[in-house]
């Protein structure tokens, strides 16, 4: 197929002679401008992003890869989302990286692109940004991190909610607590448990744009490299065969995704990435389809925070490849992914190395994995909750709900002795959704009143329209739709008032009649967050809501990757 790159590089005249000579001080001669595709590398390399920053060496493996195969490769940076560095919270800053990366792809001489990601955000903004251009494209995921070392033991984030509430209750020292700290992230990569950012590694090579083992390789293993230089090769056969996301991305490779992140057990936050990344590529994907299509799936790996291992032990037991070989009873094995083969291929071979680590369909480590969605009058437009991660006695309740405002008001209120909870209370926090924060956050899983820790009491449902980390665990309704901000049910929620949790019927009901809700609506009053100016006005003015993907409303579909005007 003809290479897009000609249209800077195979000029003549002005124009040509602007494309290419100040690509030539960096050194390349000018046969490398002569009808080699150029292989274009997304890099998300940052110091504030502390997950990414062995991509400056990583790339110089898909380099490599790009030269073997006779390709032209070019690095070019894009905004890095730091999931524990940036505030308010990287979710803001999604949207706006997808842009970063639609406009750098489209706009620049690119045949096709490897995206690098590791960090949460950093993997489905690149991914919904170069599925609205639509050129081959390839992942490359930046990999777990070791699991820690800490007393003797193994230690992951989902153990940080541990430490923080003994800590909070004084059954963890100052000295202990910054100990764990240095002894958790001990090498480079992304969270070491079954967080976002794997979840998010998954999804990719799921969904057949990465190659397999992509997922699970630690990022402190070679073979990590290995992968990236087969991806720079396998990136330029791409561009011949032309092969693009709208090729792959068929509601059959989104469906297999989503039965395979609920035998993973992966992170809540896969539904509103995927949801945007679908609505990118034009597939129609609801929160009913969901609970749908991952309610016959069991949970088949033992992996925190729904168990007790990492990542990296996934991988030594077969990785995703041996995971998605057991259910392929469920999958659509014809689906084709980036290797030019179907994921059926793919894992055809692959063998479970530990039974502890990966589970069977027959005898699985849970018999429920998935999302529950919950429908009720506290959430018309839906809400979700994580089963495996929740307290199984919790999973039908009834309490009255302690109410919170906003997070400020959360956390001055929490560990009050005064505050009227008790363990049957029913935790709500409002106003921490898309435009609420605005940016929705992952507060969602609140810390418990210090009153309540005390009794011996380790989870309590929460509810709010915000997030949860990947990392994180317990009865924790999220995603609430439609938000508080914008005047959902759940702003109209007062102190004392029952609300009832029935997973098995999937329902979240506030005990309130309609009628006494209609008069509460009257009194509501939009919160005023300040912002009239910059990228966060535009932020509250476009996001969808949570069952929608939290996209802006602008950037549904895609614009394609031709650009008819010369820059002279």
């Amino acid at each position: 197929m003809p290479l897009r790159s000609q249209d800077w590089f195979g000029r003549t005249g002005k124009d040509g002679f602007i494309y290419r000579a100040w690509m030539k001080n960096q050194g390349f001669p000018h046969h490398e401008f002569e009808g080699k595709p150029v292989i274009g590398i997304c890099n998300t390399w940052s110091e504030l992003t502390p997950c990414n920053a062995h991509f400056r060496e990583l790339a110089e493996a898909i380099k490599r890869g790009v030269w073997e195969a006779g390709g032209f490769p070019l690095e070019f940076p894009v905004m890095s989302l730091g999931e524990c560095q940036i505030k308010p919270t990287a979710m803001l800053f999604r949207n706006l990286a997808s842009m970063d990366v639609e406009e750098s792809i489209r706009g620049n001489s690119l045949d096709a692109v490897i995206l690098m990601c590791g960090c949460d955000k950093t993997t489905p903004s690149l991914v919904m940004g170069a599925c609205s251009v639509d050129i081959p494209t390839m992942v490359v995921s930046g990999g777990p991190m070791l699991a820690g070392r800490f007393q003797g033991r193994k230690i992951g984030t989902s153990d940080l909610w541990r430490f923080a509430e003994d800590y909070k209750m004084g059954l963890m020292s100052q000295a202990e607590f910054v100990a764990a700290e240095a002894s958790m992230a001990r090498s480079q990569g992304h969270c070491a448990v079954m967080g976002t950012a794997s979840t998010m590694a998954a999804m990719v090579e799921s969904l057949g744009l990465a190659l397999p083992d992509n997922a699970t390789i630690p990022a402190a293993d070679s073979r990590r490299k290995v992968l990236a230089h087969l991806t720079g090769m396998r990136a330029v056969e791409l561009v011949r065969e032309g092969v693009t996301p709208s090729q792959l991305l068929t509601r059959q490779a989104f469906e297999n995704a989503i039965m395979i992140n609920a035998a993973l057990g992966g992170s809540t936050n896969f539904i509103l990435h995927l949801t945007a990344i679908a609505g990118r590529v034009g597939v129609e994907l609801t929160l009913d389809d969901f609970d749908r299509i991952s309610a016959r799936i069991p949970l088949l790996t033992n992996l925190q925070p729904s168990g007790e291992h990492f990542v990296e032990d996934l991988f030594y037991a077969g990785g995703l490849p041996a995971v998605i070989r057991e259910l392929r009873q469920y999958l659509h094995n014809d689906v084709l992914t980036v290797n030019g083969r179907t994921i059926g291929e793919n894992c055809a071979e692959a063998q479970c190395y530990d039974p502890a680590v990966i589970a069977t369909v027959d005898q699985p480590f849970k018999p429920e994995s998935g999302v529950a969605v919950l429908r009720g009058n506290l959430c018309p437009n839906g809400a979700v909750l994580k089963p495996s991660a929740a307290t199984p006695a919790l999973m039908q309740h009834t309490g009255r709900a302690v109410v919170f405002e906003n997070i400020d008001d959360y956390k001055a209120r929490i560990d009050d002795p005064d505050l009227d909870v008790d363990p049957s209370c029913v935790l709500v926090l409002k106003n921490v959704g898309p435009k609420g924060y605005p940016g929705m956050p992952e507060v969602g899983n609140m810390q418990l009143p210090a009153k309540v820790l005390a009794l011996g009491v380790h989870d309590m449902v929460r509810i709010s329209d915000g997030r949860m980390s990947g990392t994180g665990f317990g009865t924790v309704v999220l995603h609430v739709s439609p938000e508080a901000a914008v005047g959902g049910n759940l702003a109209l929620v007062q102190n004392g008032d029952l609300i009832t949790l029935d997973v098995e019927n999937r329902s979240l009901h506030l005990h309130v009649s309609d009628e006494e809700l209609a008069g509460r609506l009257v009194h509501f009053k939009p919160i005023d967050l300040g912002y009239s100016r910059g990228y966060v006005n535009l932020y509250i003015r476009h996001v969808t809501q949570a069952h929608e993907g939290a996209d802006f409303d602008f950037l549904r579909g895609g614009s394609g990757s031709e650009v008819k005007r010369d820059s002279h």
